[in-house]
């Protein structure tokens, strides 16, 4: 299909999001109502308009650390279970809503403590919300459980994943700021995922660079890279226009190891000068294992819909680009193997079929 799809038409396609923060997602007037109900007064503005603005804006200041610092607010408002039902079911109607039939939604429980919750507690009211959005809908959420990496509880929450694993919960990443926490300081709660033949997905080569993708891979097991965008950094372009590839990103292609990629926050938060020099072009023009996804819907004013648009535009890429990218991450989700190609063989190869039917203005039976 040589026409570039638009974004209503993505809209109605079959997509997979692997990269998704709860916490970075929440509905503007969601955080004003919460805010009100759990009687926290540090919002910004109470107006839905000028709040959704100023989580945008205060995220694109082109550093990381200033980039975390909005989720203060969207954190303060979901300390309750019913706060954090309702987060999670909101979550899953948009996804749902943006045509996403596929979604691993992350969050770090040791975040949402405040209100005298358990950690038990926290992920049982998540999972009741996820379920509850999904109702009737044709999506599935699974769930990721983080630790912060500049804390000390890794091996806990490594636990408390193992724990929920048949309940929803899909693997385990660790996430905060990436200069000066290593993932190597959480050896212990990587092992122990790694012994209950369990799942792993880490950020790194987000906001530093290749010593952290390399602990992350050959020291700590990752499965999947979050960013990743780094990993150019072993990536030489000769004089004749020829990339050569050191040992480490021959090693996450050679692997195809996924790399969730999310360019506007990339640019947000400096990992990237533009989306136009974003990695993205080159990795997927040298067939890494590249997929697209939002990171933080709320802070970067992006849906998994526009993001594929903006790449689509910018990359010059057509229909076939972003089947491949969603199969890419439906190939790469932490669902099981045979729950993974049911969806593949029953919602994205026929609707992408029907996609193409359309554009050629014939009918698929």
């Amino acid at each position: 299909m040589s026409e570039s799809p638009s974004l209503e038409a993505i809209r109605r396609a079959p997509k997979v999001l692997l990269h998704d923060h709860l916490d970075g997602g929440l509905r503007p007037a969601t955080v004003i109502e919460l805010a009100a109900e759990g009687g926290y007064e540090g919002l910004p503005t109470t107006e839905v308009d000028e709040l959704a603005r100023w989580f945008t804006e205060g995220a694109g200041r082109r550093d990381l650390r200033l980039y975390l610092e909005t989720f203060d607010h969207t954190v303060a408002v979901m300390q309750t279970k019913d706060a954090l039902q309702r987060v999670a079911a909101e979550c899953a109607e948009d996804l749902a809503a943006d045509g996403i039939v596929y979604a691993e939604v992350r969050f770090a429980p040791e975040q949402h403590l405040r209100g005298g919750l358990t950690l038990d507690e926290v992920v049982q009211a998540v999972l009741e919300g996820f379920a509850t959005g999904s109702a009737g809908r044709a999506i599935t959420v699974g769930t990721l459980l983080g630790a912060m990496r500049q804390a000390a509880l890794s091996t806990e929450i490594a636990e408390l994943a193992v724990r929920w694993r048949d309940a929803g919960v899909v693997g385990f990443d660790i996430a905060g700021p990436e200069e000066g926490f290593p993932p190597t300081r959480h050896l212990a709660a990587f092992q122990l995922i790694a012994r209950e033949n369990f799942h792993i997905t880490i950020h790194a080569g987000e906001g530093f660079g290749l010593p952290s993708i390399w602990e992350a891979l050959q020291f700590c097991g990752a499965e999947r890279l979050g960013h990743g965008v780094r990993i150019v950094d072993d990536i030489q372009i000769g004089a004749d226009g020829q990339a050569r590839l050191g040992r480490l990103a021959s090693f996450v292609r050679d692997r195809r190891v996924p790399l969730e990629m999310c360019p506007t926050s990339n640019v947000q938060t400096g990992a990237a000068n533009s989306i136009a020099d974003h990695p993205f072009g080159l990795l997927r023009r040298l067939r890494f294992r590249v997929t697209v996804n939002t990171d933080n819907r709320l802070m970067s004013d992006v849906s998994l819909s526009s993001e594929l648009a903006t790449v689509v535009n910018t990359f010059a890429l057509g229909w076939d680009d972003v089947e491949w990218l969603t199969l890419n991450a439906m190939k790469s989700a932490f669902w099981p193997f045979d729950k993974r190609l049911r969806i593949i063989n029953e919602a994205i190869k026929p609707g992408y079929a029907q996609l193409r039917a359309s554009q050629l203005g014939v009918s698929v039976p």
